[in-house]
């Protein structure tokens, strides 16, 4: 006893360390002040090159601007951010975008504005998609950067001098909604600077998502483990019901997809509907599925949907023996292969079909571009 006694001292010490190191985990951190040097970095761009702050030294001014694929603020920013670069190029003017964000830290609940989350790869087809005309870096895995700067929500501005000295910080206007905006600071800070005068606004706060920092992916498990107790349904439908599906009286865009428990490319692609499902659950939107299996494998079939957790706004199962009348009565351009999906909207109207096998990055996209869903609030 008395030996432990000895060493109590030490090990209060030691875990008040590891607790305060932990503390210090979930603590957001400050946002770098005005008159700070820009701290350095080494990035990877969506481009494959990596970039230093040393790369733009022959930028007059440099504008940070930490933002993210999948934040609907972020991308109701981007062709602004493309203008400014474009317009102020030719004066010296050099637009830098970092993702700050985590993609482990992204819930699928979040992603309801977007066709992806914040990966490396989610990065590179956004660049690619918005022709960005300036390097987008990744921060996401390590958050060295995003922790030196501080950013506190995407899009959030730093802009700093020749000699990279922090003279503005805060938003780009003052109003997300496209052509809006009445206060323009981001361009009011680049104009005073490249005249030489002070900037006459030099702090904004800013709106936008909140940066996902690695420790915030325990909300991430969180929603997992909830999404998992969800109830999953299996009802027996017939062709009327069928018919009454396709029509869509609804007030929101359907997706219906047909597949079968011994069709390959159904069950490969059915995660991904889960997800698809989960990212816009919140929107004007409806994810329904009809599995062509026959009656006797309805156990089976409800067995599947729950191993995946495929809590749908429906699932069917169609145990009638005539499937060319089924076809017909879905769509007479089905050519009878599945998995066949459909996106229907309001009043019966089929936008788009993916037959023999969904791309989910493009269902996404039809989605989230379609004038009841959209990227912005």
């Amino acid at each position: 006893m008395y030996r432990l006694n000895r060493f109590l001292p030490t090990i209060a010490i030691v875990l008040s360390l590891v607790f305060s190191s932990a503390a210090q985990e979930h603590k957001e951190p400050a946002t770098l002040t005005i008159g700070s040097k820009a701290p350095d970095f080494r990035l990877k761009g969506t481009g494959l090159k990596s970039y230093t702050l040393k790369s733009f030294s022959r930028a007059k001014i440099l504008v940070i601007i930490f933002s993210a694929p999948h934040c609907p603020t972020a991308q109701a920013y981007e062709e602004r951010i493309k203008a400014i670069q474009e317009d102020y190029r030719g004066k010296g003017v050099q637009v830098v975008m970092i993702n700050p964000n985590h993609a482990g830290a992204v819930c699928l609940e979040e992603m309801g504005y977007s066709e992806s989350g914040d990966t490396f790869a989610d990065m590179q087809m956004r660049a690619r998609d918005k022709a960005f005309n300036f390097p987008f870096l990744d921060d996401g895995e390590e958050q060295k950067t995003a922790l030196a700067y501080g950013p506190v929500a995407t899009p959030h501005v730093f802009i700093f001098d020749q000699q990279r000295i922090l003279r503005y910080c805060g938003r780009i206007d003052d109003r997300e909604k496209i052509g809006t905006a009445s206060q323009h600071d981001t361009r009011n800070a680049l104009e005073a600077l490249l005249a030489g005068k002070e900037v006459p606004v030099k702090e904004t706060r800013v709106f936008g998502c909140s940066v996902k920092w690695k420790w915030k992916n325990e909300y991430r498990r969180k929603l997992d483990e909830e999404w998992a107790q969800k109830q999953v349904s299996l009802e027996r439908i017939t062709l009327e019901g069928i018919k009454r599906l396709v029509s869509n009286d609804s007030k929101k865009l359907r997706v219906i997809n047909f597949w079968a428990t011994w069709c390959g490319p159904c069950i490969a692609e059915f995660s991904g509907l889960v997800e698809t499902f989960r990212m816009y659950q919140g929107r004007d939107f409806e994810l329904v599925t009809v599995s062509l299996d026959k009656a006797p494998l309805e156990a089976r079939v409800k067995d599947f949907l729950t191993l995946k957790q495929a809590a749908f706004t429906a699932n069917y199962l169609f145990p009638g023996e005539d499937k060319y009348a089924l076809i017909e009565a879905v769509d007479p351009q089905w050519p009878g292969n599945i998995p066949y999906t459909l996106i229907v909207e309001p009043g019966g109207k089929v936008i788009h079909r993916f037959s023999g096998g969904v791309h989910m990055t493009e269902l996404r996209k039809k989605i989230v571009d379609h004038p009841l869903i959209g990227r912005y609030f």
